[in-house]
């Protein structure tokens, strides 16, 4: 069996899973379908918006399905006509296993971490926030239980003192799109060999690593803690959601930082600034230098564009 003769039904929503899609549609694959969320209103107008993957598809007279419920029979039916060997996910909904279970060669997920490492909604997120010097894409079999299938192929990303989520979320988009093709080769071949995620644990439970949705208490700085902690929650939360805190009484949103290791006797999470080019927080081990924040209901900006049109209560 060559690419042209699996077809193949692709699941995705975000720019992340456009990348995938194309790298499918430029190396021969053949998409009988592309199943991605209905449009949403949106702007001032609250105009209906199609998803990056529709667009895509459109663009590229690919068929679109964009079911409400999952589990809705009509939706169950048109991808049962549809009779494509195997399913891929990237970016998309949870799926139930009357889908997932489908197709005769399986349904395969791109998962943005180095499985069973960072299992879960936010795994770029975390990799980042936990200081992680390295990550990668996991191509694996879905099953029941969340991320736990067994691993096809895997490909390695390293994680740099100055990288955010943003900037892995773009080398891993990617990473993740090639990895795919490799994959998807490699299944209609039969050259690949399946990894069983719990054999894995059981040689090195250290491996186990959650990945869950993050939430605005997730989101919050404690100026309790050290620098080191505090500048990676704030890039790895950079750009989205962005990292929280208060500046005079207001809520801020840092995106960008730096770290001072130093000793010092200034309360904790108190504001020094000079009023023109820099504006810090004292934590646990010394300081955490802002950069780049958004004040809440205004545009994000650069600290010295910040400052020139906001009187700070340094000391606070």
């Amino acid at each position: 069996m060559n690419p042209k003769d699996t077809g193949i039904v692709f699941m995705g929503t975000p720019p992340f899973a456009v990348a995938s899609l194309d790298a499918l549609v430029k190396a021969g694959f053949s998409i009988v379908s592309v199943v991605t969320a209905p449009d949403k209103p949106a702007g001032r107008g609250l105009q209906l918006q199609q998803s990056a993957v529709k667009k895509y598809a459109v663009e590229n007279n690919l068929p679109v399905l964009q079911p409400t419920k999952l589990k809705d029979p009509a939706f169950i039916e048109a991808l049962k006509v549809l009779d494509a060997h195997l399913f891929v996910v990237v970016a998309f909904r949870m799926l139930p296993e009357v889908v997932w279970d489908m197709p005769p060669m399986g349904t395969i997920n791109v998962h943005g971490s180095l499985l069973p490492s960072y299992r879960g909604a936010a795994p770029i997120n975390w990799a980042v926030i936990n200081g992680e010097k390295e990550t990668g894409v996991t191509t694996f079999k879905l099953k029941a239980a969340i991320d736990t299938g067994n691993i096809l192929l895997q490909d390695k990303l390293p994680i740099s003192e100055s990288d955010t989520a943003g900037t892995i979320h773009d080398k891993m988009m990617v990473l993740g799109a090639n990895l795919l093709v490799t994959t998807l080769t490699g299944l209609i071949n039969h050259t690949l060999v399946e990894k069983d995620q719990e054999a894995i644990i059981n040689q090195d439970p250290s491996l186990l690593k959650h990945a869950p949705k993050i939430f605005t208490e997730t989101c919050t700085i404690n100026w309790t803690e050290d620098a080191t902690s505090i500048y990676n929650l704030i890039r790895g939360l950079s750009p989205f959601p962005g990292a929280l805190t208060k500046l005079d009484d207001k809520i801020i949103k840092i995106f960008e930082s730096t770290k001072e290791i130093s000793s010092h006797a200034n309360k904790l999470g108190s504001v020094i600034t000079d009023s023109k080019t820099y504006l810090k927080f004292a934590c646990a081990d010394g300081y955490v230098n802002v950069l780049d924040l958004q004040l809440e209901g205004k545009k994000r900006m650069k600290v010295a564009d910040f400052l020139r049109g906001n009187k700070i209560n340094a000391g606070n």
